[in-house]
């Protein structure tokens, strides 16, 4: 359970063409907790360049890696395989 799994999502805003902020990115990560598995997701709005989700994916390896350097981030969904397993 060293891996944050995230994914980058157009944002699509018809309320407000004006808005800047067109991605998010979604971030997973699974603990455990005693005998229970736990699921936590965060969202971050952001301008989308062409290297922004790189920039942005190495940001936040670095913040996480001043709390725990074995934290991988890792491009995929695991929220729909953790919601399966759950149920």
């Amino acid at each position: 359970m060293d891996e944050i799994f995230y994914e980058i999502k157009e944002i699509k805003n018809e309320v407000d063409i004006l808005t800047k902020l067109d991605s998010e990115i979604i971030l997973h990560y699974l603990a455990k907790v005693s005998d229970r598995l736990i699921l936590y997701e965060t969202k971050q709005s952001f301008i989308k360049t062409k290297s922004s989700e790189n920039e942005i994916i190495q940001a936040l390896q670095k913040v996480f890696n001043q709390v725990n350097p074995d934290l991988k981030f890792c491009k995929g969904k695991i929220r729909e395989i953790f919601l399966s397993y759950s149920s």
